[in-house]
């Protein structure tokens, strides 16, 4: 059965950035970013809201692959060659591979893609995951908690949302992070 994956890093306090919107505090090590390649690598699409799109395009350049190490080849292979949906009324073109610009969200559309396709769908950027949460639309919730508080951001769970989950994974890394993957009950 197809999931559309809600993926995120966080703080520990829930943020998916701090309050200037910077997210420099989560780095990645080898062990998580591989963990982080093996769950993208189910994903066929990947859905993005306008700054999500921003931050994940740099995986387009040939500059993040000077010298990189294979699991940082490989995350920038898989993100290459998956396709991408972003929303956005103000990118004016996308400059990546395998990519579209669709606006406005469409709640009937994600459930239509979420029917017809033949492999899971991972959506990143808290704003368009919340709608899409809000619909029942989201099957499984990846969290990379990161060991750090910021105070205040941009939430990862949407605000108002009433969420009934079962934890089916969890994985502690030598960083400090912790993976935490949830199952959306009916």
């Amino acid at each position: 059965m197809v999931s559309l994956i809600c993926f995120g890093i966080t703080s520990l306090d829930g943020y998916v950035n701090d309050e200037s919107g910077s997210f420099d505090w989560s780095r990645p090590d080898e062990q998580v970013h591989r963990y982080v390649n093996n769950v993208v690598r189910s994903a066929g699409t990947f859905l993005y809201g306008r700054r999500m799109y921003e931050v994940m395009k740099a995986w387009d350049g040939e500059e993040i692959l000077d010298g990189a190490p294979d699991y940082i080849r490989e995350f920038a292979e898989l993100w290459r060659a998956t396709d991408k949906v972003v929303y956005s009324a103000t990118l004016p073109t996308p400059t990546a591979e395998n990519t579209r610009l669709e606006y406005p969200l469409d709640i009937d559309e994600i459930r239509r893609m979420k029917s017809d396709a033949a492999s899971d769908i991972s959506i990143a950027g808290p704003t368009i995951a919340a709608e899409v949460a809000r619909a029942g639309l989201v099957d499984e919730w990846v969290q990379l908690v990161s060991p750090v508080i910021v105070g205040g951001g941009t939430p990862f769970y949407p605000a108002h949302a009433h969420l009934q989950l079962d934890l089916v994974d969890e994985r502690r890394f030598r960083n400090g992070v912790v993976a935490l993957r949830y199952r959306a009950l009916s």
